[in-house]
């Protein structure tokens, strides 16, 4: 009765969804693309493939260097990554060009799912994180094609609005399923909703195996040089709407001390970009855009970067780096990335995506949270002053990095066993 239920209502949600993405793409060409991806009708044919799914931009960059691996060890095996937005699709194609495949996830319904396997006829699934689809596991499970949730967590909410429907996810976790959790909580979590004990390890975050590709730090520390190189220069990464006032706010406030201060100011969204562009015209902030090649100068306050793929040479080029996300409730994004290339680490207080990155990191001093804006801006004016407390810092960040790798080597070990037995 359960499934059926859910049948329903994901029968109801599935053409919501889709009309919301096309109604999108009116505005962005990126949400027209390939929409019948989503009901299945995928053109790939990829017997035997290694299939990694990551939702969106931050599971993507989370499964990099997975995706490479398994390119490495396994090259006779196509290799497929889908995502569920557009963002995601580009960043895929960032990452990897033409050397992976990509086809967006189709909805949870029945015939879509079908659809979609009977295409791709996969030899193994690796789940990034937290999706868990009922459908979809359970006809994975029907073809007996083993799942992997890679890095897999699980907040105190999701546990609570499983258990309204346990039964459906209690047959969905049943499957051959491999879980391997980020912590020992993340673990009992997915215990405690059904999922099998023998198949449930503790493996690490694959996060902290990220690879800062080297090109990315010659690039920021060559354009902090050319056109930067003597001021206080800090990015706001991976930014939202209302947040990008407050950091506007901070930065203004910081200027009053540093009147050399930049800020480089790297929106979330690609679609959101223009308004980002107008917003900023409207603020009378002296301001350049990354995708019109504008140079930086002695005037401008503010570098807006509305391009994407390059955030990691701006935090290779910056003082200090604050991650967005986090002053609005979305959760926070990758603390890591700016920790890796050993700069000093600020975040508002909602980081409920990955809390425990954010422990560690501020444990160790490598990072501070600010309340608000008013607070960013106070530990910007002292961060600013105070280049030891950076270096302090960003050596602190770099070492937790470090000290917390080897998740990816771990998840490795079981998935090998599984593409063994596939063939």
């Amino acid at each position: 009765m359960l499934r059926l239920i859910y049948n329903a209502l994901i029968g109801i949600a599935a053409p919501l969804a889709f009309g919301w993405t096309a109604w999108r793409g009116i505005r962005d060409p990126l949400y027209r693309d390939r929409l019948s991806e989503r009901f299945g009708y995928t053109d790939l044919r990829l017997d035997g493939a290694i299939w990694v799914h990551a939702v969106s931009v931050g599971e993507v960059q989370a499964a990099a260097a997975l995706v490479r691996t398994l390119r490495q060890r396994y090259p006779d095996h196509p290799l497929l990554v889908t995502t569920a937005t557009p963002t995601g699709a580009q960043r895929v194609q960032a990452l990897f060009g033409d050397a992976v495949h990509h086809s967006y996830l189709p909805y949870d319904l029945p015939g879509a799912v079908r659809r979609f396997l009977d295409r791709v006829r996969p030899a193994i699934a690796v789940v990034m994180e937290t999706e868990v689809w009922p459908n979809l596991y359970r006809e994975c499970g029907r073809r007996q094609l083993p799942i992997v949730l890679a890095s897999a967590r699980l907040s105190e909410r999701s546990v609570r609005r499983f258990r309204r429907i346990a039964g459906l996810f209690r047959d969905a976790l049943s499957q051959d399923i491999v879980i391997a959790a980020q912590t020992q909580a993340d673990a009992d979590r997915f215990l405690a909703v059904g999922a099998n004990r023998a198949g449930t390890h503790v493996i690490g975050n694959v996060k902290f195996d990220l690879e800062i590709p080297e090109e990315a730090r010659i690039k920021g520390q060559a354009l902090r040089v050319s056109q930067f190189a003597d001021r206080f220069v800090w990015v706001a990464g991976s930014t939202h709407d209302v947040e990008e006032d407050l950091v506007l706010q901070a930065h203004r406030r910081v200027q009053q001390g540093r009147r050399d201060a930049l800020l480089i100011l790297v929106p979330r969204h690609p679609n959101r970009f223009e308004r980002v562009r107008q917003w900023l015209a409207s603020q009378g902030v002296p301001y350049a855009t990354r995708s019109r090649g504008e140079q930086v100068t002695a005037e401008t306050g503010v570098l807006l970067v509305d391009t994407l793929g390059e955030l990691l040479m701006f935090y290779a080029a910056c003082d200090v780096a604050f991650v967005g996300g986090s002053l609005v409730p979305i959760g926070g994004h990758n603390l890591l990335e700016p920790a890796a290339l050993e700069r000093p680490v600020l975040t508002g207080p909602n980081n409920f995506n990955a809390p425990d990155i954010a422990r560690l990191l501020f444990a160790s001093g490598a990072a501070l949270e600010v309340q608000s804006g008013d607070a960013l801006a106070a530990t910007l004016r002292d961060l600013a002053s105070d280049s030891e407390r950076r270096a302090r810092m960003g050596s602190a960040a770099r070492a937790i990095v470090e000290a917390n790798r080897g998740a990816l080597a771990r998840v490795m070990v079981l998935i090998e066993p599984l593409l063994r037995k596939a063939g």
